[in-house]
């Protein structure tokens, strides 16, 4: 794998019509300085508003990748994504002069093709990776979608596919190698849709732009003679449509004998290159589409933003069953003894919860009066542990944490169900229920083993320090 940042030497450009839009594009990339990621520009309207490429922007999966902002729109961006993904670029400004990238040939080669043509260059940072330490897994039971991610030295990604069509049948690939791999044997990969799913995709407003000449379109019944000038108008042809021997209309012959899930690997490539860094896992797949991918890319992105908080505040090595220690949640919270009521983040998922500890010893001061000789952790001090937690969750969602403070504005339906004792040990779990405008409402319980001991709905507000 490459070790430094990589954009382009100039820019390219490539024309042609969406696949589902129809609309004429042209697509052009350009090269972006270190750090900048991926952007889309939407040339076509006023001030050129941009997109970054990354999973906060997914708005749509309708039989493709949509990403969005406001109500700015670019569709079907999986399989620019994947030629971006497959030759390891990382900075890259994309621009559009529609709303959807032309679709070629209906895989991502023309968009490679353009891109080797631009030439590709090393930058003077070291490229960031996200390695996968600890198996993550995805899965749909109702529709036979599973996906497993394992840690690896490299990005290989194994997909099997198992249709009922005569045409296909199981299908199986595997990707080991980006450098040696991708260029020849998945960008070339085109798209498929089965016959029986046509008209349904035509009568939805979709693949407007769609035809043989860019998809591959398995013949997955039996199709009467009388129904082919139908599909003749239907796909707007001059030539004649025909059902041949291979079960693929026309038989468009297949570049590959495994073409369709080499283009399934190829799509999974392009949509978890929305995670925004590069991944040193093995990917295993069955049965995924572009609504899975994205799920998925959700889940290792989770796993992300917590490598990334614990890579810049925690000084603990080898290791541990928890996020931060004492030492990081000092550089955050602004709190000091004898106020500081956390000792452990246990685990933290970005704008949505938190799980912290507090360790209760009969050495804390509040026990000296409450009460002598029956000593309870006073009950306005638990909440305060509770928001303290909580108010390191909203915090996390703000670049330079350690510069802001979190204001608690209420606190509603508190319950103390059982008290708390020395020698308890205090886990606290909080999910952000509402983030606007800077002001958050949290759910939040406080247990001891396995028992409720309180539970309060807290809200507040982020100032600066």
């Amino acid at each position: 794998m490459n070790k430094l940042q990589r954009t382009i030497k100039s820019k390219a450009s490539y024309s042609g019509i969406g696949l589902h839009t129809g609309s004429k594009s042209t697509i052009t990339f350009k090269p972006a300085p270190i750090g900048h990621g991926i952007a889309f520009v939407r040339t076509d309207l006023p001030n050129s508003p941009e997109i970054l490429a990354d999973i906060d922007h997914v708005v749509d999966l309708t039989r493709g990748t949509t990403i969005g902002k406001g109500n700015v729109r670019i569709h079907t961006v999986e399989h620019v994504l994947a030629a971006i993904a497959g030759l390891e670029i990382d900075n890259l400004i994309v621009e559009l002069d529609a709303n959807e990238p032309p679709v070629g040939d209906g895989s991502a080669q023309p968009y490679v093709e353009a891109l080797l043509k631009a030439g590709i260059e090393e930058q003077d940072a070291p490229k960031e990776y996200l390695e996968i330490d600890t198996p993550l897994f995805y899965s749909e039971p109702e529709r036979g979608v599973d996906i497993g991610v394992f840690p690896s030295e490299d990005l290989r990604i194994t997909f099997m596919v198992d249709y009922k069509s005569p045409a296909l049948g199981t299908q199986y690939t595997s990707l080991v190698s980006l450098q040696d791999e991708f260029v020849k044997e998945f960008a070339p990969a085109r798209t498929f849709c089965f016959l029986h799913e046509i008209e349904t995709l035509k009568k939805q407003g979709l693949i407007k732009g769609g035809g043989v000449h860019n998809a591959i379109i398995i013949c997955d019944n039996n199709l009467p003679s009388s129904e082919l000038p139908r599909l003749k108008k239907l796909f707007n042809l001059e030539t004649e449509v025909f059902v041949g021997k291979t079960g693929i209309l026309n038989d468009v012959p297949l570049r590959f004998p495994n073409e369709p899930v080499r283009h399934k690997a190829l799509d999974l490539l392009g949509d978890l290159f929305l995670i925004g860094v590069p991944l040193k896992a093995h990917i295993l797949a069955a049965r995924s589409g572009h609504a899975a991918n994205v799920a998925l890319a959700k889940k290792i992105r989770q796993v992300y933003e917590k490598k990334k908080i614990s890579s810049r505040y925690a000084e603990k090595k080898g290791k541990a069953e928890f996020l931060l220690d004492i030492n990081a949640i000092l550089k955050i919270m602004p709190h000091r003894y004898p106020l500081l009521l956390i000792d452990r983040i246990v685990d933290l998922e970005p704008n949505r919860k938190v799980v912290a500890l507090k360790n209760v010893t009969i050495n804390e001061p509040f026990f000296a009066g409450h009460f002598p000789g029956h000593p309870i952790m006073p009950g306005v001090l638990i909440l305060e542990a509770m928001a303290q937690a909580g108010g390191f969750l909203l915090l996390n969602t703000v670049p330079e944490p350690e510069k802001k403070l979190v204001y608690f504005m209420g606190i509603d339906g508190v319950r103390f169900r059982k008290p708390v004792l020395p020698g308890d040990q205090l886990r606290f779990e909080l999910e952000m229920l509402s983030f606007r405008r800077g002001t958050c409402k949290m759910k939040g319980n406080a247990f001891v083993g396995s028992d409720l001991v309180t539970e309060a709905e807290l809200m507040a507000m982020i100032v600066d320090r």
